[in-house]
């Protein structure tokens, strides 16, 4: 899946699974197991996984449409580290370090959200006027690149 781990989006939700797995899980009580850790990893694990199977489609309003459900899957998450945090399960510093990667991934959502909509691979499939926004509200690649030089 070469083409897959090219995608910053991908690479990003992928490295912030890990951290997640890592770092949030292992400091939450044994009775969470099947309540609040169990709706973390899930939420953690869908990003990536919702950003492939978008990638793997061939029609790009479907393609954004697995993106917005990988956007969606981490709003999620973000409230899960809220609940978390706030219950002393996760510290400032790892709540900081999630909510970090968080934000690098919201943005690298939504410029590869503008490109998909720029490229408009399989554009003249049936269905294609069924999905429409307005897509100047999403940034590029160049502009978190600049963001991250500031």
């Amino acid at each position: 899946m070469e083409g897959l781990n090219r995608l910053q989006a991908y690479q990003a939700s992928q490295k912030l699974a890990k951290m997640v797995y890592q770092h949030v899980l292992p400091g939450l009580p044994i009775e969470e197991k099947y309540g609040l850790a169990s709706q973390i990893r899930r939420a953690a694990a869908s990003i990536p996984a919702n950003i492939a199977e978008g990638y793997g489609r061939y029609y790009y309003q479907e393609s954004i449409r697995f993106c917005y459900i990988a956007r969606g899957s981490l709003m999620e998450l973000s409230s899960h580290i809220e609940l978390a945090a706030s219950q002393g399960y996760v510290s400032d510093d790892e709540k900081t370090l999630v909510i970090q990667e968080m934000r690098v991934i919201l943005k690298l959502i939504h410029g590869y959200i503008k490109y998909l909509n720029h490229s408009k691979r399989g554009d003249q499939e049936p269905g294609s006027n069924l999905i429409s926004e307005d897509i100047s509200i999403y940034v590029t690649d160049e502009h978190i690149n600049s963001n991250n030089q500031e």
